[in-house]
């Protein structure tokens, strides 16, 4: 018992957790793959198919030796972990993902090596490194059962004697892919070669697996003890000791490296040195790196980079596991500080399949087959997905997504890196595969002997080792070989026996090249590659230390403690977003938008948070770390804000560290040694892998050991202050419940469970997506909302705006992502990559059919009613999802279905339709059905309805996302002309037209037909309308009109504006205006029936800025007058608007035409300032407009200056003078005839935008005109209150005014 609890004790500290050995379980003998038969139930269930008779029967079709059968774990020490338990369905389907493979003599039998990795439900990770071999296989029964299937595929398929006629189910084109691709040449193509068997004159050859399972990645060092191991039972003499030796030394015997140390430790025959980065340094990485730069380039590589970043769908395709693997890993490890918090499965077996359907962020590894079309790989969702062809050297990315910042010099500096290494950044290896060949031998060549070198290039460039890039020395080397046949010959029957060239060299060579600084080939390689490694990674991690060097700063810790911190956690902001971005660069914005959106970056942001309660999360002290020292040196200050490009400045101290580790060993473990052990037992046989005595094996060294003893009371010492933090903190199970619900979904399926796959298992899992899904869209449609609604307080006055357009927009696509991975699940049979669009085109299809029908069969009276209903006014535009679909459709700007999804989502928002057209859409409940599996989410009834009334809520406010996005389309517009008395529209006989303008442009004058007053135009999209030219050319003899507003609608997103008017338009009424500029608001759209009312004056109880300047101008100042504190407070909030439209971002600010002449606006609040005490009445029928007063004041100026009477007064009020008569008789020489009150309004724009209006006050102060016009309590005769108008107004001066095209055209200054 003392034993176990000694090897318990020390085992977290252990290099590795089990030995594990795979094959073929010679009791149970030849079992079909249960596995391949649900993945064929599951293919056949996918498309519809019974998937009974599919899964019935073996499949006879293909050639026994190509079939997969069933593998076993045959044995693995020690029993159990107890803090890693051993899943044995788990560790079989990764050790051999396609079961047992059998060859016959005739074919290759090369050992591969590939590694996998176990995520568990909390997120830690178990590596298992797995060299497979090829075994004679000696059982009679299982010769005889290979015989008799041989047999009766031939009798099935008469025809079948070559390999090529293997199905092509797609259950075979994900199995391997090795097979075919080392079938030997046709010369030798006997009837074994040719995928026959014989028994009587073939041998039978199976696969076996050596695996080992570690908790940490030296992947270098576990590929080279197993193929020790794997050499001992191969070499023609038995290995020094017996290999329970070697197995016991490696699970007991040898430790973990302390950080920062390395550690050497002995295999069968050569020493094995692994090295540990140091607390401050970038966590473990073993994968070669620059082989996946090497498979990918640069270019391709940093795009998939940035797709993980943004978290999408990633899915990576190879015939060879191992390369699945070294991208999967490569991939997640540049991803430092952050770490990938979704569904990660390098190596998907083919029984796990229907994983693809997740709809959530996931990162797989696919295995393809040779041969087989990417185009024929059946995809659930596309939308956004990054597909990485690994073989072939190229991606396919998702749409529309921002790119990396200063993406050209990052790919430039990672190109330098490579080319020092002698690697080309363009990518694209030859497809031999890296990493099969696991041929280190007992002694590799050591550089030390002159005539190995050339050896060593040749096996190098054989090996594919570097991909052909090999350094200057080796290439002179093997240009010299590259003609010498008798070396090629001797290297070809090399290889065809099994013998390395290694071996071959003199006896003479040490059994370790350790002289002075003397190293094997295979630790040269090594080091070459841990040094490319970390210089790799310091590039992109020095991005992100830049990038995010001030990010503490904007992390907000709001809670006492972390108990109430985890509960309140969905509530809480813990990061100041819109503050990080406003100190961001512009070229960045675009991806921190989106990336401080992503789970990796909120789990990032929690884990420095709790950090103030509990011990730092490793990288997250790393990054701190590097921060810390950044600002020491005070890199950052000068080139904060500045998009300019920093290089990593750590490059060469980084390798040096790992070079000086490596070069002096820090410990080395104990010896193998022989262990109690019966003798007899295992006795050795070439070729054959013994069975080994598990009672040794089974359990460590009793507590003798340093190591073991050392970590044993570490352990006792942890264990008694994690007891005394646990009364301190909460219960450890509670705070576990609480992060998984704080980290949102995807983490519980980070690794879908290997062991148990009947339906129920999916089914479940299903439920959980659909769960998730929800959930998801529960926080996105809140967060729009929460953030939609600060900005629209903001405007209101409240508080402080806290989102951007851009924001906006981030937020707005990931909706978007979210609905197509929603109508992607539990899909029947895919079309397009667009799943929405699919549904919507299907769903479009029936409506048409249903309507051609309608329109055969007697027709209603329907719409005749309505046109009724609304006679003045617009006629209302019908809600309909067709008529959505095919304004997207029209749009030629759009190419793709994902596009026109996308495009289609908008518009619904925008229209405030989203959840009324999708509810419309799942309404029609057999085409759901015909198009999705029962356990989709969209036929979930409880849920679907939630779902809907999620974005149900999006409806409170206002979005734009079709309108200023879609910049450059067409649209049709409808502008309707409302008269004040029911008659004036059949009375004017003049021709009236209007000129719409927005943001984006305007739309030309467009003439109206008489007496129709009302049109309908196509001009290119005019953005958000602002203002409405109105006019008539005061033609006939009823050439007044009395207009009560005008009001344009956008055909297409429903928008509709009003521009009151309420004033005639005609020479000798009101003020003689024959055109006017009217002032746009958007209209409610349940306001439909108070379009055609009457302009009434405002009620008494309205706040003073709203008031209808109407009522006082051309009213003759009937109804209300405003106060003159009012008045003061008017202009004052019309000044304050006008500061706050500059203070916001350039893209988000509005229109400024509605800030200075709309109801609440400048000019307003400066005409109710002149009209206060003006002597308005009416003399002789005629009314007296402020303009008049201006006029008058002129002349008066004018004529005092001939006179002489100026010639006092100081230099710069004469030339003031002189400006506001040459800007008055500019107005009044203008073509245009707009009116009194025009010319007013327009002089006060251009006062304001030329910063002269503060100049002209005093002037028209202190002409005596003033005496006549006004009476003596007037705002304007009273100095103290025109000074203080003078400074509200001083303040527009700090900002660059500029007038719309509508308010000045016609003005020559």
């Amino acid at each position: 018992m003392s034993g176990t609890n000694a090897a318990s004790g020390a085992a977290p500290c252990r290099f590795a957790h089990y030995f594990v050995i795979c094959g073929i379980d010679t009791e149970t003998g030849l079992e079909p793959d249960e596995l391949a038969a649900l993945y064929q139930w599951l293919e056949a269930d996918r498309q519809g198919r019974d998937p009974d008779t599919a899964a019935a029967g073996e499949n006879f079709e293909q050639s026994p030796l190509k079939r997969t059968f069933k593998s076993k774990v045959l044995a693995h020490y020690p029993e159990n972990v107890e803090w890693n338990p051993f899943d044995q369905d788990a560790v079989n389907m990764l050790c051999m993902p396609k079961g047992l493979s059998f060859r016959t003599q005739a074919d290759n039998r090369e050992p591969q090596f590939h590694s996998f990795l176990i995520t568990r439900e909390d997120g830690s990770r178990t590596y298992g490194f797995v060299h497979t071999f090829y075994e004679e296989v000696t059982s009679p029964q299982i010769c005889s059962a290979m015989q008799t299937l041989y047999q009766m595929h031939q009798a099935e398929n008469p025809s079948s004697a070559t390999p090529s006629s293997s199905s092509s189910s797609s259950m075979d084109s994900l199995a391997s892919s090795l097979d075919e691709a080392d079938s030997p040449s046709s010369s030798s193509c006997r009837s074994a070669a040719c995928g026959g068997y014989d028994a009587s004159r073939d041998t039978l050859y199976v696969s076996k697996a050596l695996c080992l399972i570690t908790p940490m990645p030296f992947m270098h060092g576990c590929r080279r003890f197993l193929s020790q191991m794997h050499w001992a039972v191969t070499a023609a003499s038995p290995p020094p000791l017996p290999l329970e030796s070697y197995v016991h030394n490696i699970l007991y015997e040898v430790p973990l490296p302390p950080p920062g140390r390395s550690l050497k430790f002995h295999g069968v025959y050569e020493p094995i040195v692994c090295q540990r980065p140091g607390p401050g340094e970038l966590p473990l990485a073993d994968f070669p790196l620059g082989q996946t730069f090497t498979l990918l380039g640069v270019e391709n590589l940093v795009q998939l980079f940035n797709c993980t970043l943004l978290e999408m769908q990633i899915l990576l395709y190879s015939q060879d596991y191992q390369r699945l693997m070294t991208v999967a890993e490569g991939i997640t490890t540049l991803l430092f500080p952050f770490q990938w918090q979704h569904v990660y499965v390098p190596i998907l077996p083919a029984s796990l399949l229907h994983f693809l359907d997740a709809p959530v962020p996931y990162l797989m590894g696919l295995q393809s087959k040779e041969g087989t079309d990417r185009s024929k790989l059946e995809l659930p969702q596309e939308a956004n997905l990054c597909f990485v062809d690994i073989d072939n050297h190229c991606i396919e990315l998702p749409e529309d997504f921002p790119q990396f910042p200063n993406k050209p010099e990052f790919i430039q500096e990672l190109s330098e890196v490579l080319l020092h290494y002698g690697i080309s950044p363009v990518g694209g290896a030859p497809p031999t595969s890296v990493s099969t060949s696991t041929t280190t031998t007992p002694g590799s060549v050591s550089t030390r002997h002159p005539g190995l070198k050339s050896q060593q290039a040749l096996r190098e460039l054989e090996d594919d080792g570097r991909n052909g890039n090999l350094g200057g020395e080796q290439l002179a080397v093997l240009e010299l070989l590259q003609g010498n046949a008798t070396l090629e010959r001797l290297q070809a029957l090399a290889k065809r026996t099994g013998v390395r060239v290694e071996a071959l060299r003199g006896v003479g060579g040490e059994r370790e090249g350790q002289g002075q600084g003397g190293r094997t080939a295979v630790e040269e390689e090594e080091l070459r590659n841990a040094k490319l490694n970390v210089q790799l990674r310091e590039v992109f991690a020095s991005r992100f230390t830049t990038m995010f060097a001030d990010y503490e700063a904007f992390v907000i810790q709001s809670a006492p403690d972390l108990e109430s911190w985890l509960t309140n956690r969905e509530q809480m902001h813990n990061f100041d977003k819109a503050s990080f971005l406003s100190d961001q660069p512009e070229p960045y914005l675009p991806f921190l938008s989106h990336f401080i959106e992503t789970q990796m970056f909120a789990t990032f942001i929690d884990n420095k948070i709790m950090s103030q309660w509990e011990e730092k999360e490793p990288l997250l002290r790393v990054f701190d770390g590097r921060i810390d020292k950044a600002r020491l040196y005070n890199v950052r200050a000068p080139s904060l804000r500045s998009s300019n490009y920093q290089r990593c400045t750590i490059l060469k101290e980084s390798a040096q560290a790992i070079e000086q580790r490596l070069m002096k060993i820090d410990h080395t473990a104990i010896h193998p040694h022989l262990l109690d052990m019966k003798i007899g037992q295992g006795k050795y046989e070439q070729g054959f892998f013994p069975k080994l005595q598990s009672d040794v094996l089974s359990v460590g060294p009793t507590n003798n050991n340093r190591w073991s003893n050392r970590t044993a009371t570490a352990q006792r010492r942890k264990d008694r202050h994690r007891q005394q933090t646990e009364h301190l903190t909460l219960d450890n199970d509670l705070k576990e419940k609480y992060m998984q619900e704080a980290r949102s979904l995807g983490k519980n399926l980070r690794q879908p469970k290997l062991s148990d796959l009947s339906p129920a298992v999916i089914a479940q899992t299903n439920w959980k997506f659909v769960e998730g899904l929800l959930k998801e869209c529960r926080m996105k449609t809140k967060r729009m909302l929460v953030e939609k609604m600060g900005r629209e307080a903001v405007e209101l006055g409240h508080g402080e705006a806290n989102i951007t357009g851009l924001e906006e927009n981030t937020l707005i696509a990931s909706l978007c992502d979210l609905l197509e991975r929603i109508w992607s699940h539990g899909l029947q049979v895919k079309q397009g990559k667009s799943a929405l669009w699919s549904h919507l085109l299907h769903y479009q299809a029936r409506e048409e059919k249903l309507e051609q029908q309608q329109a055969e069969s007697p027709v209603s009276n329907g719409p005749e009613r309505r046109k009724s209903e609304s006679s003045i006014g617009m006629p209302s535009l019908r809600a309909s999802v067709i008529q959505d679909m095919r304004h997207i459709q029209s749009m030629g700007e759009i190419k793709t279905d994902v596009g026109r999804a996308r495009a289609w989502i908008r518009l619904s928002l925008e229209k405030k339709l989203l959840s009324q057209h999708l509810k419309q859409l799942l309404s029609r409940q057999a085409l759901t059905k015909k198009l999705y599996k029962r356990y989709a989410f969209l036929r979930c009834e409880e849920e679907k309805e939630q779902f809907l009334f999620h974005l149900l809520s999006l409806n409170t406010v206002d979005y734009f996302c079709f309108t200023s996005v879609f910049t450059t389309i067409m649209i049709p517009y409808r502008a309707v002309i409302i008269p004040i008395k029911k008659l004036s529209n059949a009375m004017t006989t003049s021709n009236p037209w209007v000129c719409v303008s927005g943001e984006l442009g305007d739309s030309g004058v467009r003439q109206i037909t008489k007496n129709v007053l009302e049109m309908t135009f196509d001009c290119q999209n005019l953005g958000k309308l602002t203002t409405v030219q109105l006019g008539h050319d005061n033609s006939g003899l009823l050439a007044k009109w009395l207009v009560d507003c005008v009001m344009v609608r956008n055909e297409i997103t429903g928008h509709t504006y009003k521009f009151p008017c309420g004033r005639w338009l005609g020479k000798g009424v009101d003020d003689g205006s024959l055109e006017r500029v009217l002032i746009g608001e958007l209209a409610l759209p349940n306001a439909d029936e108070d379009f055609g009312r009457g302009c009434r004056t405002p009620d008494m109880q309205h706040s003073p800025g709203q008031t209808r300047r109407v009522s006082i101008t051309s009213m003759g100042g009937r109804g209300y007058k405003p106060t003159s504190a009012q008045i003061q407070e008017a202009i004052g909030e019309a000044v304050n608007s006008i500061c706050k439209h500059f203070h916001k971002p350039e893209k988000e600010r509005g229109s400024l035409t509605i800030l200075l002449c709309g109801e609440v606006g400048l000019v307003g609040a400066l005409e109710q300032f002149f009209h206060n005490g003006f002597k308005s009445a009416r003399l002789f029928q005629k009314t007296v407009f402020v303009w008049d007063f201006v006029e008058k004041a002129l002349a008066y100026m004018e004529s005092a200056d001939q006179m002489g009477d100026m010639q006092e007064t100081a230099e710069p009020l004469g030339l003031t003078c002189v400006s506001l008569c040459h800007y008055v008789s500019a107005i009044n020489s203008s073509p245009r005839n707009i009116g009194k009150d025009g010319k007013f309004q327009l002089l006060v724009c251009l006062g304001a935008r030329d910063r002269l209006l503060i100049q002209w006050l005093p002037l028209l102060l202190e002409c005596p005109v003033i005496q006549q016009m006004y009476e003596e309590s007037a705002l304007l005769r009273d100095r103290t209150t025109v000074n203080a108008l003078i400074a509200v107004l001083q303040t527009l001066h700090d900002f660059p005014i500029t007038l719309e095209a509508s308010l000045v055209k016609g003005i020559d200054l």
